[in-house]
């Protein structure tokens, strides 16, 4: 049992009867096509008889069919082409992959280094302020020691004056004394 349809087509004014098994929605399509391109010729020359309008447009139609099959066939050459390159384009998609997990390896292991690197740097930073602590402490203590010394070379200038003074002072005291125990002898002598 065929599923074929009959289906009523006006074409030029004239009923048709098509029988065929595509859905009835195209092949009124076709028919009004047919009856477009007709009314297209008788347009363009009134003068053209029901057969030679059809004869006309079915040439037309023709040649579109004959240039739609010569873009059809060169599309189909230019699609030939890459379908021919696709086992190329696949080695070369694999080996772009490959490069792309090395290059990804090569990445993690560059992470790694720099992890490290940043808690190497971390340490370092950490060990950089404990010596500037240090280091401030021991320039605080350098600069009390420093105050202490000054202090000590003053207190020790006061103390050479002092004894300075003093000296003079004892100095004075012999000279009197010697004068003085010279005026007692020359005394006793006389």
């Amino acid at each position: 049992m065929t599923n074929k349809k009959k289906v009523n087509v006006t074409i030029d004014g004239r009923n048709f009867t098509v029988i065929g098994d595509s859905s009835e929605d195209y092949i009124k399509k076709l028919a009004d096509y047919v009856d477009k391109k007709i009314k297209e010729m008788t347009q363009k020359n009134d003068k053209l008889s029901s057969s030679m309008a059809a004869t006309l447009a079915c040439l037309n139609i023709s040649d579109e069919l004959y240039k739609l099959k010569r873009e059809l066939e060169t599309l189909k050459k230019k699609a030939k082409d890459p379908l021919e390159n696709y086992e190329n384009l696949i080695k070369e998609l694999n080996m772009e992959r490959a490069k792309n997990e090395e290059l990804n390896k090569k990445i993690e292991t560059y992470k790694d280094e720099i992890l490290d690197a940043k808690r190497q740097n971390e340490q370092l930073n950490n060990e950089i302020e404990i010596l500037n602590k240090a280091l401030e402490m021991k320039e605080e203590e350098l600069n009390e020691s420093q105050k202490l010394i000054k202090k000590l070379q003053d207190k020790v200038f006061e103390n050479q004056l002092e004894l300075l003074e003093v000296k003079k002072e004892l100095e004075e005291v012999i000279k009197t004394y010697d004068s003085e125990k010279n005026l007692f002898s020359k005394e006793e002598v006389n």
